[in-house]
């Protein structure tokens, strides 16, 4: 569960597994560019719903070292190769998603690219996190 609102327009429609905008005041964390590699900087998956699973657990452990959870990601902009894979690997997506993340839905966009920087990534994620301050 997030503890940033979500704006919705009067009418509109709710989107589902994002927001269209997220409100928040804090101390916030920006992560670069992460890649589903492990710590050796090694892709232990070749798919791209496994490399997600390990760029998820890679921010994840990122924004703890700022003292964020994913309850406080407010906002994610996911780099990815192909449309068709990921239109494919949605189901997978999603309960990797649910698992890890939760029932948080921040404001989001998918882009396709044609190669990142990594030439095995087939995804990358960038994320800002806001962290409350304490009152």
């Amino acid at each position: 569960m997030t503890v940033h609102p979500a704006l919705l327009p009067p009418g509109w429609p709710r989107p589902r597994g994002y927001a269209n905008a997220i409100m928040a005041s804090g101390r916030t964390i920006y992560t670069a560019g992460v890649v589903g590699w492990d710590a050796e900087e090694k892709f232990p998956c070749t798919d791209l719903a496994g490399q997600f699973r390990q760029v998820v657990e890679n921010t994840l452990a990122i924004l703890a070292e700022g003292g964020a959870g994913p309850e406080h990601i407010a906002r994610m902009t996911w780099y990815i190769t192909s449309r068709a894979e990921y239109l494919d690997s949605l189901p997978e997506i999603g309960a990797i998603y649910r698992e890890l993340i939760g029932k948080n839905f921040p404001a989001m966009a998918v882009v396709e690219v044609t190669a990142l920087v990594e030439a095995e990534a087939k995804i990358e994620i960038e994320t800002i996190a806001v962290v409350p301050e304490a009152a």
